[in-house]
């Protein structure tokens, strides 16, 4: 039996019987409440064979246990006609009876192998760790390459041309309103103030367009670049 005995421990025993007659088995053991034997008696066919499955229990394993637990598998010549396989038992003669004697032995694992599983599940967190701190920069410069980037470098390049197209009109506006004031300079009609406040409104709503759309577009780049 191989340890650790945290767990049912299973060995099979295989019984082969050689003769031309039906043989009758029993497994017997010198530690009863250790061990789960299936199936622990039975009847075998001439030429035919059986498997014994014998379960250990989990137990706290003692070293000096190693080799007391013994087991004995006894046979004899079934009896014509068999209906009570107790009474086989009872009734057999000492000369008819066969036995064969086992002897358990447990096996702990090797320290060696302790150790060593012990080393690589050390060694596994520092091979990890040099991953991350090697290659990890990686995907972020291949994640830039997504559909949400280049949605982004989309909305720069338009409001770029919104802001283009905003500046072109201010242009415009402004050399409209100088136009304007040059007229109005030459025909001395209306008033200073009014032409004033005329101009000065039709050029701060451009003015306020360019603004936020440099503030969108200055958005955009800092998320994109981040």
């Amino acid at each position: 039996f191989s340890g650790p005995f945290t767990d049912v421990v299973t060995t099979n025993l295989k019984l082969r019987n050689p003769s031309d007659r039906k043989v009758c088995f029993k497994v017997k053991t010198t530690a009863p409440r250790r061990y789960c034997v299936r199936p622990n008696s039975g009847i075998i066919d001439p030429g035919s064979s059986v498997i014994v499955s014998v379960m250990l229990q989990p137990f706290d394993y003692d070293p000096n246990e190693k080799s007391k637990h013994k087991f004995m598998v006894q046979t004899t010549y079934a009896p014509p006609n068999i209906t009570d396989m107790e009474a086989v038992w009872k009734e057999a003669k000492p000369d008819e009876l066969m036995d064969s004697k086992l002897r358990c032995v447990f096996e702990m694992p090797n320290e060696n192998d302790k150790l060593n599983d012990i080393d690589a599940s050390k060694s596994a967190p520092v091979l990890n760790t040099s991953k991350q701190d090697g290659p990890m920069p990686k995907p972020h410069s291949v994640s830039l390459n997504d559909t949400e980037t280049r949605k982004l470098v989309e909305e720069c390049k338009r409001l770029q041309a919104e802001i283009m197209k905003l500046t072109d009109e201010n242009r415009h506006l402004r050399d409209e309103g100088l136009r304007l004031r040059k007229i109005a300079h030459s025909d001395k009609s209306g008033s200073p103030t009014a032409l004033a406040l005329r101009d000065n409104g039709s050029n701060s709503l451009p003015s306020l367009l360019v603004v936020i759309a440099a503030i969108f577009i200055g958005f955009f780049l800092g998320k994109f670049i981040l």
